[in-house]
């Protein structure tokens, strides 16, 4: 008889006013982050190693599979890692698990977003992707493409030292029972962006990550096992500890679940998302607005994107960028007196994507500041395609764009709202018809409205067309190390799962 699922209350934990049974915060007093065993794509976006390309396998035997994860082990980096010349991070989907033989009840304990799967019709239609951007539509990771079941991310130092890392994990791919679908190319990191913006800037302060004891995002937003923005860990898988034979897992706190081991602690839910950019859409966009309103058209992509093209916000400095001055991060729009968006508009992508202290109760205020942490995301993306102005694409179709990458430890209350209810969202903040200017969701025929405060009289530039178009997309486990080996090296509960062959 199957053992009942043991999870760390996959829904309550991570949802403020969880009612009258919730329960009450945890605290974490002395347990301090084992960077060991966490890998280090949450630690770093590796920019020190600017080449990169992410391999996505099928795995068709769960054994093969296994024997596969054991032998990379020795690669995969973790925090703790030396500044090697190269680096090697392994991430599961949800389907994955189950090849690699996890049984249903562990299964069960993972979030159902990550279960159910980004291209899941119901998922699809909330995020946004349709018509156009519908998975049907996409060059990988659609219901029409081959599974992937483990997604390796690997760095390098320089293109040659990334061939060669490259062909050495290849190398050591099982003849049988596993193989590559997808290879998903980059360019060497840039400064700025396809459409010329500088990124990265605002990635958030995560307290205990690097050893910070000052106030930042609870860690627990970004690693499950430990105390998130409300005090409680969010939901995770935890096993019985007779499943755990070799020990290898870390101990669930009693209050979880007596006598468990914790499969999720130190890992993070890994959203990816290719988006090809359209940089000649964008600014043909640009141009034409500036003509019809006499703004500069590096002010009015600037508006759009709610910074300067060297990081500079438009609430720090309106009229023109900083230049070679260090960009200053540290600033609030109610608090720093651009309420009214008349610096960066209240539409623009950045302002969307991280209101700062933009929300109730009381804009302006910490509690908003911390209405805004609960929707934080790790951002660890990496561009491909040609530089504007040339045609020598690595992308599908010679195509440029971006391989947006993200972490986060609650998929619906992160990821999810911020593309939904922040991006999307046309009513954002009380707008009316004003979707994201960049990531948003446009009608097929360009009507989105971008409104432009200004003093005395606004502006709205209308028809907005897609300047992006997801290509591609899924949601992956990034598991501590340790649940790496628990995953390599146990029997596959045979007795329940046959190697994971007849899983769909």
């Amino acid at each position: 008889m199957a053992r009942p699922a043991l999870t760390a209350g996959n829904r309550r934990a991570g949802l403020a006013g969880a009612g009258t049974g919730a329960p009450p915060p945890v605290t974490d007093s002395g347990r301090r982050l084992d960077r060991a065993d966490v890998q280090g794509l949450v630690g770093s976006g590796y920019g020190r190693l600017p080449e990169a390309v992410f391999l996505g396998l099928q795995v068709d035997d769960g054994a093969a599979g296994r024997r596969l994860l054991a032998d990379l082990l020795p690669l995969v980096t973790s925090m703790a890692g030396d500044r090697a010349d190269s680096a090697l991070n392994v991430a599961v989907s949800h389907p994955g698990l189950g090849r690699l033989g996890m049984p249903q009840a562990a299964l069960a304990g993972f979030s159902l977003e990550f279960a159910g799967g980004m291209a899941a019709p119901t998922r699809s239609a909330f995020l946004g992707d349709v018509g156009e951007q519908a998975p049907a539509t996409w060059a990988w990771g659609g219901p029409h493409h081959p599974r992937v079941d483990l997604l390796l991310l690997l760095y390098a130092r320089s293109a040659e030292e990334l061939t060669a890392h490259r062909d050495s994990i290849r190398q050591r791919f099982p003849a049988d029972g596993v193989r590559e679908v997808v290879a998903l190319p980059t360019t060497p990191v840039s400064p700025r962006d396809h459409l010329g913006f500088a990124d990265g800037i605002s990635q958030p302060a995560v307290t205990g990550l690097h050893g910070r004891s000052e106030r930042g995002v609870a860690l627990g937003e970004f690693l499950l096992g430990y105390p998130n923005a409300y005090g409680r860990r969010t939901g995770r898988p935890l096993l019985p500890a007779a499943d755990d034979p070799g020990r290898v897992l870390p101990p669930a706190p009693r209050a979880d679940a007596p006598d468990s081991v914790d499969l999720g602690r130190d890992g993070s839910y890994l959203v990816v998302r290719t988006l090809a950019v359209d940089v000649d859409a964008f600014w043909s966009h640009v141009h034409r607005w500036a003509a019809r309103t006499g703004l500069p058209p590096e002010q009015v992509a600037a508006k759009m994107v709610g910074r300067w093209p060297d990081g500079t916000s438009l609430t720090v400095s309106r009229d023109h960028p900083l230049g070679d001055e260090p960009v200053d991060n540290d600033f609030r729009y109610h608090r720093d007196g651009d309420a009214a968006g008349l610096g960066c508009p209240i539409a623009a992508h950045v302002r969307r994507a991280n209101p700062r202290d933009s929300l109730d109760p009381r804009p302006g205020s910490d509690a908003s500041v911390r209405v805004n942490d609960r929707h934080r995301l790790i951002r660890r993306g990496r561009q491909y395609g040609p530089p504007p102005g040339t045609s020598d694409g690595t992308g599908p179709d010679g195509e440029r764009g971006l391989h947006f990458l993200c972490l986060n430890a609650n998929l619906s209350r992160q990821f999810e709202f911020v593309q939904h209810t922040w991006m999307d969202n046309p009513a954002f903040a009380g707008l009316h018809g004003s979707p994201d200017p960049i990531a948003g969701h446009h009608p097929p025929d360009g009507g989105g409205v971008f409104p432009l405060p200004a003093d005395p009289v606004r502006h709205r530039l209308l028809d907005l067309p897609r300047f992006l178009r997801l290509r591609g997309g899924g949601y992956f486990f990034l598991p501590g190390v340790r649940a790496l080996h628990h995953l390599a090296s146990h029997p596959a509960h045979q007795s329940s799962v046959r190697d994971g062959k007849d899983r769909p």
